[in-house]
């Protein structure tokens, strides 16, 4: 095996090596090359599937830790928050420790946090190690898309939006299954204790393998602290109220009008120190190009439309269907497989074709995916859902590759790492904004079409007592008192509407959803994409 360049002051006495030497990835094989970006992208795999794996699992942890309704859902919102924060501030630290120390120690500590939630004896215990595991995993996720263009030049730069795409994609999408199978096997623990053994073999190779960058630790001592607390804040209480506003009528509850209002001043703060600071915490000079700009906006759209359709399914499922974590892990599987065989195609077309053309098809075919889901009956299971989903996966890759050669491909140094970190802080807040609105339209329109049902039924007060007097004679083969058994028939027939009426929401949702991919279109003419093949700068870090 090749052996790789040394850091500063390690080579031979024979043969110096410059403090200020870029890194030249000429001097790694391509077979080492490979083996680094498949290490870290397994991290990134990890960090971005303990988003939803215990989102199948949220019952049983309840139960274990006997917690409440309100604070079992702070198991998610702690690590998307705490996630969040580290997104655009990994960028600083991967120049302040280097990548390799960066990201070893992100995935140790959240091995670690993983191992903690695992053995967590309380709600509170683990909404805490969940926020640490968040925060240290979101190093993980820019870092990887900014050594992948580090490392590779020219077309095999095509591979890594096709590859981090599909980790982007197929973590979120086979988190709740993977979770699913695994507390029904061996329990909700062992959702976090799975992560334990591959953690550590992470942390190990990136020690062993990883010499991109060295590290300046005097950034460190630089740190605008004001900068820092203000897109903590900001980030943070934004993901506060997108996750508990659909929950509490949202600004109709003071605790989440107090968190918007916080988090707006806090944004202000973040906008003045971005400019005016001498270290800035997050350098928003990527947004200088227009190209990184509508990307991002693509990319905000994107996660929009993952997220808030991947978490949209195994809830139809389960409450309209009645499936439980493994029925529905099974039923969605398909999605996973349609991702993959999108891979080759989205990156074969991105080294031959202009990726706006790209984009533009798959846009419209997530847009027809979308659509198709819009035609849901509460009948539909595995077979109904199968060719929605294959089209909807299939489409997000040609999405989502396109727009990371259009935000990555014209940057360089350090800006390619404040640019990966804002273009994924846009895929994460696209889908806590998406989560968050259609949980919100779901309950609207389902309320108005539970009204309109039973307005239906009012006028046609007939037939409802037909079915209602039918549904209590069969009751009444089982149940000796009559009026017992009239109640469970209304009680049957309210059940029966609410079903129709959730079913007729999901539908309005996804067809919602499908304008806004729609209305994405009217942007792709104004990107300028980078030309295909070029060779990427060396970094100067």
């Amino acid at each position: 095996m090749a052996s790789i360049p040394l850091s500063a002051g390690q080579g031979p006495a024979s043969a110096p090596k410059s403090d200020d030497a870029p890194f030249d990835p000429a001097g790694l094989t391509n077979a080492r090359k490979y083996l680094i970006f498949a290490v870290m992208a397994f991290g990134q795999f990890m960090a971005l599937i303990d988003i939803q794996i215990v989102a199948a699992s949220l019952n049983e942890v309840q139960a274990g830790l006997s917690a409440g309704p309100d604070e079992i859902s702070w198991v998610q919102t702690a690590y998307l928050m705490a996630e969040l924060v580290m997104i655009p501030f990994s960028a600083f630290l991967a120049q302040a420790l280097s990548t390799r120390w960066l990201f070893a120690a992100s995935a140790g500590l959240f091995t670690v946090a993983s191992m903690a939630c695992g053995l967590a004896w309380s709600i509170e215990s683990m909404i805490l190690f969940r926020a640490v595991q968040g925060f240290v995993g979101g190093a993980m996720i820019p870092t990887v898309f900014a050594t992948g263009y580090m490392l590779f030049q020219g077309k095999q730069r095509a591979m890594i939006p096709a590859i981090l795409g599909m980790v982007s994609v197929l973590a979120p999408t086979l988190g709740p299954t993977v979770g699913g199978w695994i507390t029904d096997a061996m329990g909700w623990r062992w959702v976090f204790f799975i992560n334990v053994v591959p953690g550590a073999a992470v942390t190990l190779a990136i020690v062993a393998l990883v010499r991109v960058d060295k590290a300046d630790l005097s950034m460190l001592r630089r740190i605008d602290w004001v900068h820092l607390a203000s897109m903590a804040i900001f980030l943070a209480g934004l993901e506060y109220v997108l996750e508990e506003g659909p929950k509490h009528d949202w600004f109709g509850e003071p605790s989440i009008a107090v968190a918007a209002w916080v988090s707006l001043v806090a944004f202000g703060l973040f906008l003045e120190r971005s400019f005016r600071s001498a270290g800035p915490i997050v350098k928003l000079s990527p947004f200088r190009k227009p190209t990184f700009a509508f990307a991002c906006v693509f990319n905000l759209v994107i996660g929009f439309g993952l997220y808030a359709s991947t978490y949209l399914i195994p809830i139809f499922l389960g409450r309209v269907q009645g499936y439980n974590a493994s029925e529905i892990g099974t039923t969605v599987f398909v999605a996973g497989i349609a991702q993959l065989l999108g891979v080759p195609i989205a990156a074969a077309l991105s080294q031959r074709v202009d990726p706006r053309i790209v984009i533009t098809f798959g846009l419209s075919l997530f847009a027809i995916g979308l659509w198709m889901f819009s035609f849901m009956t509460p009948d539909w299971g595995f077979a109904a859902l199968f060719w929605p989903q294959v089209v909807r996966s299939f489409a997000i890759m040609l999405c989502i590759v396109p727009s990371v050669g259009l935000a990555l491909g014209n940057f360089e140094g350090a800006e390619l790492r404040y640019a990966s970190g804002l273009f994924n802080l846009m895929r994460n807040l696209g889908g806590a904004i998406g989560i968050a609105l259609v949980n919100t339209w779901l309950g609207d329109n389902m309320r108005l079409h539970a009204l309109r049902l039973s307005e239906a039924l009012g006028r046609s007060a007939e037939t409802a007592n037909e079915v209602a007097a039918g549904l209590a004679q069969h009751i009444g083969r089982y149940v000796s008192d009559p009026a017992v058994a009239q109640r469970m028939a209304e009680g049957t027939l309210g059940r029966l509407v609410s079903r129709e009426a959730l079913t007729l929401a999901f539908d309005d949702v996804f067809r919602l959803m499908s304008y806004f991919f729609l209305a994405a279109l009217l942007m792709v003419p104004f990107c300028k994409p980078p030309p295909i093949g070029d060779p990427a700068p060396k970094d100067a870090h």
